[in-house]
């Protein structure tokens, strides 16, 4: 990567304050900026490296009054963070960028590839499967009959999507995921065993998603387990079949969801949280990590915690009384001891 100052300002609608043409070969942490990197202050904690950093350009917020001279050339935007997550995200797209097909790889004869997808060393296309533009499959990806997936997507090393599953454009599935394994499905027999259920459904997955390494999704036993627009899933993560997942909720690591379980938008979703089968957790709700959901939640934008879950206001009070319970025996024991005493006397 190699920009100026002013191109880079473009890039993130920032004003220029210094030298325009000042050189960026890098991205830096602040107090670790070097010349030719670029950083930023989003966090006041950091506004001391601001006068004293080594890079030549510094993100800052545009209503940030400087204390002391500095050094770096500045760009002033409106929310530095933001701001550097679009520089990053252009930074990645160029260093990152691979084009081509390694070999060994597997395309079936039937598969529809664009020209300009990357093929990693010993990944394989089944039969009638499509890939969009600008698609990256990584190493060891392995990808089923009949699975589309749209322009932009990227499947890092390891990443396994089995047949007839659908992902949209622009997401990013980290290294192992899997997308589309058979659901949890067992029916009980009078002899104690189990028979196991055909999964027959698929698993969708709409634009923009982004999956942490090792999720697993697992197909619909019929119809369609879904991912809707904008969710973010973290590492270690369970969504089991027939779940359906509300557009921009994010889910943090090791949480586990149920069955035929429907998730709104906008939610977030802690980490370690379970949830069980066939429930419904409105638009907006906030679940404290390590907290077990029992029952459908309908109220939207209210935040719950503790297992079984509920609201969160109230899980505080009761805690605040908890911790009281010792002092409370005390009492009562000292109140019962002087009882006691008076109907001897």
């Amino acid at each position: 990567m190699q920009f100026t100052a002013s191109q880079i300002s473009t890039l993130i609608n920032g004003k220029v304050e210094g030298n325009p043409e000042a050189l960026v070969t890098r991205i830096a942490k602040i107090e670790e900026g070097v010349p030719q990197s670029i950083t930023f202050l989003g966090n006041m904690k950091y506004e001391s490296f601001l006068y004293t950093t080594e890079a030549s350009v510094v993100i800052i917020g545009d209503d940030h009054e400087l204390k002391h001279p500095v050094q770096a050339t500045l760009i002033r935007v409106k929310d530095p963070y933001s701001a550097l997550s679009v520089l990053m995200e252009q930074y990645e797209k160029v260093k990152f960028k691979k084009v081509g097909i390694e070999e060994p790889s597997y395309i079936d004869v039937t598969a529809i590839v664009s020209d300009d997808c990357y093929f990693g060393r010993f990944s394989s296309i089944g039969k009638n499967s499509r890939i969009g533009s600008g698609c990256e499959i990584h190493p060891q990806v392995y990808i089923g009959d009949n699975v589309s997936i749209d322009e932009g997507t990227i499947l890092h090393a390891g990443v396994k999507i089995y047949d007839d599953c659908v992902i949209g454009r622009n997401c990013i599935l980290h290294a192992n995921v899997v997308v589309g394994s058979d659901g949890f499905g067992f029916a009980p027999q009078e002899n104690g065993e189990y028979k196991k259920v055909p999964q027959t459904g698929n698993v969708i997955i709409e634009d923009n998603v982004e999956i942490g390494s090792q999720t697993v999704i697992d197909r619909a036993s019929i119809g369609s387990t879904i991912i809707r627009s904008g969710v973010k899933l973290d590492n270690l993560i369970q969504v089991a079949h027939n779940v359906e997942i509300g557009e921009n909720t994010v889910i943090a690591a090791q949480t586990g969801i149920s069955g035929s379980t429907k998730l709104g938008k906008g939610c977030l979703i802690g980490g370690q949280v379970g949830l069980v089968g066939h429930i419904e957790i409105a638009n907006g709700v906030k679940i404290n990590a390590q907290s077990g959901v029992a029952k459908s939640v309908k109220e939207e934008g209210i935040a719950i915690t503790g297992s079984p879950a509920f609201g969160f206001k109230n899980a505080i009070r009761s805690y605040s009384v908890f911790k009281k319970l010792p002092d409370i025996e005390s009492r009562i024991e000292k109140l019962e001891d002087k009882t006691n005493q008076k109907k001897d006397a």
